[in-house]
């Protein structure tokens, strides 16, 4: 058994060169068999809202939501680090307020790190925390909660003046004590010339393999998630017809007087 991934774990990966790699779960299920399988970070990501409430984007999380999803995942996890996004309107109010939130995400649910979104405008919130000794978690691009200012799920960072935004972004963020940075939908020029100016590492989605680590949801590479298809997704397995076959099965088995047998029977 290996020991117990940790943020100087992390960054020791990161000065040596080895690639992070991470992966969104919700529940105990899923949580503990990427543990076993050797995942670096597991994300408890308000994803949630979409892969497994149904809804059509990340802002009706609610903390509460995350503190039950987080509280799950960690009881299933043995060997990986667990980050917990900061939902919408947990910490963009006020510091104080953030730094509560992000208090509770540790105290009550177990979270080791929180992950929030935004670059310079939020570099205050991230110092705060950190002074709190809760690790924190960057993310600038393409941010989900930003949906409504960016006009949906657009590739950030084309442009010249985006572009020079972000590596601004960049900088604070590291600056404000961030122990690692998601970049999601940027160019993967962009990524790459982020990386190399940041001393922490970084973790893509949809932003080439320069980066530091990786970071996919779940339910995107196994198939279960048919809302959306980002072009970065990669399907590494096909469950839902296996699951839809289960499913037959019993229906057909139950209505035919298949199922119970005698063996699933007490006497």
């Amino acid at each position: 058994m290996r020991k117990p991934m940790t943020i100087p774990e992390i960054q020791k990966m990161h000065l040596q060169g080895e690639k992070i790699t991470v992966l969104t779960a919700y529940d105990y299920p899923f949580a503990r068999i990427m543990d076993e399988a050797g995942i670096d970070i597991v994300l408890v990501g308000d994803s949630v809202g979409s892969t497994v409430a149904g809804y059509d984007n990340t802002l009706p999380v609610t903390m509460d939501d995350m503190v039950y999803h987080t509280r799950a995942v960690v009881r299933a996890v043995r060997q990986a680090l667990v980050v917990t996004d900061l939902p919408f309107l947990s910490y963009q109010i006020d510091v104080t307020e953030a730094c509560r939130n992000a208090g509770r995400l540790v105290k009550e649910a177990g979270a080791q790190a929180v992950k929030l979104e935004g670059g310079e405008p939020m570099a205050e919130t991230i110092a705060a925390i950190v002074r709190m000794d809760i690790p924190v978690m960057g993310h600038i691009g393409l941010t989900p909660q930003s949906i409504h200012r960016m006009g949906g799920y657009r590739v950030q960072g084309r442009k010249d003046e985006q572009a020079r935004q972000l590596l601004a972004d960049a900088r604070a963020v590291e600056q404000a004590g961030a122990f690692a940075l998601v970049l999601e939908g940027i160019p993967a020029s962009l990524a790459r010339q982020i990386t190399a100016e940041l001393s922490i590492p970084t973790i893509g989605i949809g932003a080439g393999v320069d980066c530091s680590g990786q970071v996919l949801v779940i339910h995107d590479i196994l198939g279960l998630c048919e809302k959306y298809s980002p072009k970065f997704v990669k399907r590494y397995a096909d469950i839902a017809p296996l699951i839809r076959e289960g499913v037959d099965a019993y229906i057909r088995e139950v209505r035919t007087g298949e199922f119970p047998t005698a063996e699933h029977s007490f006497n």
